[in-house]
């Protein structure tokens, strides 16, 4: 599957963005999907993941409570709705795909995902 991000942005301390990643090519309802960003220099760091159908979330806890993963498999497209932001949070956003059998599964490691989208850039200024 290919994935498609967009939706970043400059926005201040304390505002909100929406974050997009379209898929093409398999149906996303097959993959279990979520969000990773990085910082250069750094490693990548999970942020959010959610399972075939949406029905499991688990989040970084530096995220929790602010973020929320959603999938639209109808529109075989993935969101992050980010609230609150922070400072920290100033990161290129990637969202990912995994194929799974299982509709329960969610995943936390990079490794686990085959699937990388092109990255988009959310710079927040405090």
């Amino acid at each position: 599957v290919q994935l498609q991000a967009s939706g970043g942005g400059l926005v201040q301390a304390g505002g909100s963005l929406r974050l997009s990643c379209a898929a093409s090519g398999r149906a996303l309802s097959d993959y279990v999907v979520g969000w990773f960003r990085q910082v250069p220099g750094q490693e990548r760091e999970f942020v959010a993941t959610t399972s075939r159908r949406g029905i499991r979330r688990d989040y970084a806890d530096s995220v929790r409570g602010r973020f929320t993963v959603s999938r639209d498999n109808a529109e075989n497209t993935v969101y992050l709705q980010m609230n609150n932001l922070k400072f920290e949070d100033t990161a290129t956003y990637y969202c990912v795909a995994a194929w799974r059998s299982h509709s329960n599964v969610v995943l936390t490691l990079p490794e686990s995902y085959t699937s990388w989208g092109q990255g988009t850039q959310v710079t927040v200024s405090s």
